[in-house]
């Protein structure tokens, strides 16, 4: 009889990003991201899987692990409803009781060494320059960063440009704030022209204009990745809206979407946010999808602790894929309890979000993601301009503070020059 999955354990950990960018991340609405729930299935031969979910990030959350008791590990790996946790603790025992690292479960070796970048999210350009610093220090030579509207970009990769060296690659994920081919193409010829360790331009403009996007790869010289269905497949490579794309979710559709690419010999990153165990399972993907040539974004670095025993060498932009059996990973059972909480806590004091564009016009926020991408989204300041700063204004106590962020509160506060 084959071994079967005998009980399914889940908690959560809230594992803090670390110090030198918490109060940007806090900014960004991004410090949620410390939070992961550990899943451990355990099977009746005494071996043992793990994985996690980022509760407010992952592709796809646990809700019934009951499915899989009593089953075989290798009889749901492929059922991407699952959830992340379950799926990837699954994989591992399956690994174990096989006796093989994860990526002999999933196809052919196609590499040894994997590249990975290091990540970011919407920081003010004195702090990415800093951060490119850590990243060039710890032997990465890609970093990829998040260009707003509500930062001023051009100075952003004139002090990354200066702050690593000649090797290190930026790639500059917009999520779509230039919109439109006619805000688009100005601005990345000037970026490109200015900075040539720029490689690649993520998601520029809405990734639904499939025909601006056509427009656009002809009027610039970098790839363009945007991310994987947001045209229909077959069609983004038809009209050729992009070079690459960006991969990510649950087995099943990370395979079947590599796959795809390599039939259309199209390049992607994968893009699988967590920690070290989120990290391994990357590294198994990555060691069997032959297109996965574009350095994977996994995000391991900003935690505190990685919740592994032992770090992931970066080697010149290239982690080593595990070959113990199974993700190839031991976790660190200590931090599990260091970080371990039943009630998830991710409040802040009150805050103001401060924007002062170019020209000396202020304007405050109190909601990063509800208010001010909604606000540059829909016109209501420009999306190409630089010089503008952003900054966190906490409260003070003053009555002056309390009556902003009443106001800020309905209603984004313009003020003029």
């Amino acid at each position: 009889m084959p071994p079967k999955v005998t009980k399914v354990e889940r908690f959560t950990l809230v594992v803090p990003l670390v110090e030198r960018i918490r109060g940007e991340m806090q900014r960004a609405d991004i410090h949620t991201w410390a939070e992961t729930e550990i899943c451990k299935v355990c099977t009746d031969a005494g071996v043992v899987g793990w994985g996690e979910t980022i509760t407010h990030y992952t592709w796809g959350r646990v809700s019934n692990e009951e499915r899989v008791i009593g089953k075989s590990p290798f009889e749901m790996l492929w059922d991407d409803s699952l959830g992340a946790g379950l799926q990837m603790a699954l994989l591992d025992a399956a690994g174990k009781l096989a006796g093989v690292p994860v990526y002999r479960l999933l196809g052919t070796k196609c590499r040894d060494w994997c590249p990975v970048s290091f990540w970011d999210h919407d920081m003010s350009p004195e702090k990415y320059a800093d951060e490119a610093k850590v990243a060039a220090s710890l032997g990465y030579t890609c970093m990829k960063m998040k260009a707003r509207p509500w930062h001023d970009v051009r100075e952003t990769m004139r002090l990354m440009s200066a702050a690593t060296p000649n090797h290190f690659a930026i790639d500059a994920d917009w999520n779509d704030f230039l919109i439109s081919v006619s805000n688009a193409v100005p601005v990345l010829r000037e970026l490109e022209a200015a900075f040539p360790k720029i490689k690649i331009w993520e998601s520029p403009m809405r990734m639904s204009d499939a025909s601006g996007n056509r427009l656009l790869r002809d009027r610039i010289g970098r790839a363009i990745a945007h991310h994987f269905g947001a045209v229909p497949p077959r069609t983004a490579v038809e009209m050729g809206v992009c070079d690459g794309f960006v991969i990510g979710g649950g087995l099943s559709r990370v395979m079947a979407d590599g796959a795809f690419s390599a039939t259309v010999q199209m390049p992607f990153f994968l893009q699988m946010v967590g920690t070290g165990l989120t990290t391994a399972l990357s590294l198994h993907l990555g060691a069997v999808l032959t297109h996965a040539q574009w350095p994977a974004v996994n995000c391991h670095e900003l935690y505190e602790h990685n919740l592994l025993k032992k770090r992931l060498d970066v080697v010149g932009g290239q982690i080593r894929v595990p070959e113990e059996p199974g993700l190839g990973v031991e976790v660190d059972e200590d931090a599990f309890e260091k970080y371990r909480t039943d009630k998830p806590d991710h409040t802040l004091p009150r805050h103001l979000i401060k924007v002062t564009r170019s020209c000396g016009v202020t304007i405050y926020f109190t909601k990063h993601l509800r208010q001010q991408w909604s606000y540059y989204a829909q016109g209501n300041a420009p999306l190409t301009e630089w010089g503008n700063r952003t900054e966190l204004i906490r409260d003070d106590g003053s009555a002056a503070f309390d009556e902003l962020y009443r106001r800020a509160s309905e209603s984004p506060v313009v003020t003029g020059a």
